[in-house]
C-alpha cells in the first residue's frame, strides 16, 4: 500500500500569516492554480486509486481539482479536518504563546481548542483504518498543514524540535509506503 499526503492550496489567511484552523474559507486563486498543478502531478503518477479528504472548503476544493483530472472518487473523512486553534483562531501564526502552545501536547490550543492529543488521536485513528480498508490500494489524503504534521509523526519519529520546526507546503506531495 502506499498513501500520499498533500496539503489544500493556499488560502488569503495562508498567506496573511493567519491562524486557520476551524475558519472554512476557500482557495485564493494562488491556491486553485496550485490545485490545478497538483491535479497534472497527480495524473503523471497515475497511480492513485482513490483521494480522501477533509471535509472543509480548502481540502475538497484541492481534492476536486485532482478528482476531475483523473476522474477519481473522493471520500470525504471528518477526523481530517484541521486542528481546531481555540482562541487562537483568526490571529496572526506570531501571536504570543501560540507556538510553545503547539508543542505542549496535553494543553488545549487557545483554551478551548484541541490539545495537540486529541488531534493525533483522531488522525491516527483515521490513517489506521484507511490502511485496514485500503490495504491493496494507492490513496491520496488531502488535509491542512496540522493534519500533515501529524501524518508525518505516524509514519516517521520526531523530536518536540523536529515536530515544531516541521512545515509542508501548499499542494506538496509526500509519499509513505506501508
Amino acid at each position: 500500500m502506499k498513501i500520499y499526503s498533500t496539503r489544500h492550496g493556499q488560502t488569503s489567511y495562508n498567506k496573511q500569516e493567519i491562524i486557520m484552523g476551524t475558519t472554512d474559507i476557500d482557495l485564493d486563486s494562488t491556491g486553485e492554480q496550485q490545485a490545478e498543478a497538483l491535479a497534472e502531478r497527480i495524473a503523471e503518477l497515475g497511480t492513485i486509486d482513490i483521494i480522501i479528504a477533509s471535509p472543509m472548503k480548502r481540502a475538497q476544493k484541492t481534492a476536486r481539482e485532482v478528482a476531475e483530472r483523473c476522474g477519481l472518487d473522493i471520500v470525504t473523512e471528518e477526523r481530517f479536518r484541521e486542528w481546531d486553534y481555540g482562541a487562537y483562531e483568526g490571529k496572526s501564526r506570531f501571536t504570543e504563546g501560540f507556538a510553545e502552545n503547539k508543542v505542549n501536547f496535553a494543553v488545549r490550543m487557545g483554551k478551548s481548542g484541541e490539545s495537540l492529543l486529541q488531534l493525533t488521536h483522531r488522525v491516527y485513528s483515521a490513517l489506521d483504518d484507511i490502511i485496514a480498508d485500503y490495504s491493496s490500494k494507492t490513496v491520496l489524503l488531502v488535509t491542512h498543514g496540522g493534519v500533515c504534521r501529524v501524518i508525518e509523526t505516524y509514519f516517521n519519529d520526531m523530536t518536540n524540535e523536529q515536530f515544531s520546526n516541521w512545515f509542508m507546503d501548499n499542494c506538496g506531495l509526500l509519499e509513505y509506503n506501508i
